[in-house]
């Protein structure tokens, strides 16, 4: 073929498949929007996704799985799942793509293939939706806010209804809330409307009402005022750590479960998608999301001491610089924290090692950690050094990895990355809480020493598994396909 053919084919092939995506986005778009149906493309998000988006996330997913992953055949799979009557599901067109092209795959017809694997769905138990109430409103608050809101589609799981603050709430306040809420400087736009309505008292996010509730007494609130009854409360505020003081929320007329966003005393502390089972949601009212960091090793942390057994290890946490350092120097109640958090390295403690045994029981007392702010405001690196009880390879530890990325339990927590350039910003934006690095894996020569480099975005990753671990506690799981 002549070079100019060959450069004519060229052309048409990706016209074809940039007209083909533009078909996957609106397919995408009445699943979610007309039947509550969320896809995702090996656990990344496509809704609100441009063309070139798309058709790099099929460009990933066919490396990861090491068979090419067709925009054409994705299409072709998702016609098929809008034209069968589904409940609210969540569902991995990816790893359908792939399992359709698998040897095993008998079922050669799109439509049969789709009935076959999607029947459980009509097992599925019916949801209640459940009211939630931000109490704090700092940055996990906001990026929960937005993906809650970007999610909402017809409202038949979380709806956030009301977000407490302290302090007087002055229309100056409120439009100051609501532009923090539009805008940020680490991950961009809004993808939806954010307006504000000082005589209601609310912010108006994509069309509907939040009220902005001002209280520094959680137990005085009646959330019933608002038509909120029974919701969950999500306390991202950093004043409450503990059983007694988070109890106060139970006395809110309206209140129902609550759910912290950090470290808790004497309360369950739960890495959604590794020991939540282990907590009833009808025995237990207050729970606990861990920290970013425990999130982002304890799956990891699981697969090596299912697979290979861990006798002891150490965690050296890279974490962004955080709200609770100086800008310049000055005074801390923390030793180092006092200095420039944008121009030195410091280094702190973190609890996450000790943490992790809460998840984990087995691994009580086989950690130590210890943690190292650097110079970015978001993007953090978890360093794992583990003597394991059975030897392995470096091939063998990133086959074990990949295999618990692509399937299992754990698909929503484990992103297995490919790439040799990987660094922090590449990360930011990340809906999993741990993003194995597989190229910078080290195997001692006996084989019994791993160092595993685990990337996580502290904010967004984190953001993510606390909605996780919210939807399992208000029971509005949709049946999922991953």
């Amino acid at each position: 073929m002549s070079p100019i053919k060959s450069y004519e084919k060229e052309l048409a092939f990706q016209a074809d498949r940039r007209k083909a995506t533009t078909e996957f986005i609106k397919i995408i778009s009445d699943l979610w929007y007309d039947k509550a149906i969320e896809v995702v493309l090996f656990k990344n998000q496509v809704i609100d996704k441009n063309v070139s988006d798309i058709i790099n996330l099929h460009e990933y997913a066919g490396e990861f799985v090491q068979k090419p992953i067709s925009i054409f055949d994705s299409v072709e799979l998702l016609r098929a799942i809008h034209d069968i009557n589904l409940p609210p599901s969540k569902i991995d067109i990816g790893k359908l793509t792939y399992e359709f092209h698998s040897d095993n795959n008998s079922l050669h017809d799109v439509k049969s293939f789709i009935h076959y694997k999607l029947k459980e769905a009509n097992n599925s138990k019916e949801i209640k939706p459940k009211d939630v109430v931000l109490y704090g409103f700092g940055r996990i608050g906001r990026l929960i806010a937005r993906e809650l809101m970007a999610k909402t589609g017809k409202g038949n799981q979380l709806r956030l209804r009301a977000i407490v603050t302290r302090g007087d709430l002055t229309e100056e306040i409120l439009e100051k809330r609501a532009t923090l809420l539009k805008t940020d400087s680490i991950h961009g736009q809004f993808t939806g409307t954010v307006d504000y309505d000082i005589a209601k008292r609310a912010l108006i996010i994509n069309g509907t009402t939040v009220h902005i509730i001002n209280s520094d007494k959680p137990e005085d609130i009646d959330y019933t005022k608002y038509g909120i009854k029974n919701a969950l409360i999500i306390d991202n505020s950093g004043a409450f750590r503990d059983k007694n003081s988070l109890e106060r929320h139970l006395k809110a007329k309206g209140g129902g479960k609550v759910l912290l966003t950090a470290p808790g005393k004497n309360i369950p502390n739960i890495v959604h998608g590794v020991n939540q089972y282990d907590f009833d949601p009808d025995t237990y009212d207050i729970y606990s999301a861990a920290s970013c960091t425990t999130n982002a090793i304890t799956p990891i942390l699981k697969v090596v001491d299912d697979s290979l057994g861990i006798k002891k290890g150490h965690l050296e946490t890279i974490h962004a610089y955080t709200n609770d350092q100086n800008l310049v120097d000055n005074l801390h109640g923390k030793y180092r924290r006092g200095r420039a958090a944008a121009l030195n390295m410091v280094i702190t403690e973190t609890g996450a090692g000790s943490a992790v045994a809460k998840a984990l029981p087995s691994l009580e007392g086989k950690l130590t950690s210890n943690a190292i702010r650097v110079p970015v405001p978001n993007g953090s690196l978890a360093i794992l050094n583990l003597e394991i009880k059975n030897k392995t390879s470096r091939e063998a530890i990133n086959t074990i990895i990949k295999k618990y990325a692509l399937e299992g339990d754990l698909v929503e927590q484990i992103k297995y990355s490919l790439s040799n350039e990987l660094v922090s910003t590449d990360i930011v934006g990340t809906a999993a809480p741990s993003i194995y690095d597989s190229n910078a894996t080290i195997v001692s020569a006996d084989g019994k020493n791993i160092v595993l480099y685990v990337w996580y975005d502290n904010e967004f990753g984190y953001s993510h598994q606390v909605i996780r671990l919210a939807k399992y506690l208000a029971k509005v799981r949709r049946f999922t396909y991953y």
